[in-house]
């Protein structure tokens, strides 16, 4: 098995039921294709660096886990046919040493607790 990290932006106009129900299903893809999620990290509502189809802000979602590298085919297929989402990246992890970061990525994420419920950041007036 091969180590992966991969984050989703999710629209913002999706309430929170949907958003959680988006994530559950990426969830399942993984593990239901002999994958292993080791961690996830919920980074919640964040404004976006420029605008994606019209929207401004997004809802960010980090999983780390293992798998063979047909099921990362399988998760970038599934993630472009959802209208849904508007940026997707699938990273590997290769060298030892890259593997030693996603262990620190892992034990990070897990220590900070951030998988929680979902929750609404503030919105902050921008500049224009």
């Amino acid at each position: 098995m091969r180590f992966y990290e991969t984050m989703f932006v999710v629209k913002p106009t999706l309430t929170q039921e949907e958003i959680t129900q988006k994530i559950d299903f990426y969830k399942a893809a993984i593990i239901n294709n002999s994958g292993e999620i080791s961690a996830t990290l919920d980074m919640g509502m964040r404004n976006l660096a420029y605008e994606i189809k019209k929207n401004k802000r997004g809802y960010y979602f980090v999983i780390y886990f293992k798998a063979e590298p047909k099921l990362v085919l399988e998760l970038e297929r599934l993630y472009r046919i959802n209208e849904e989402i508007l940026r997707f990246i699938v990273i590997k992890y290769e060298s030892k040493k890259e593997q030693k970061a996603w262990e620190t990525l892992v034990d990070r994420a897990i220590n900070n607790k951030k998988s929680e419920p979902l929750k609404e950041v503030e919105d902050k007036p921008q500049d224009a």
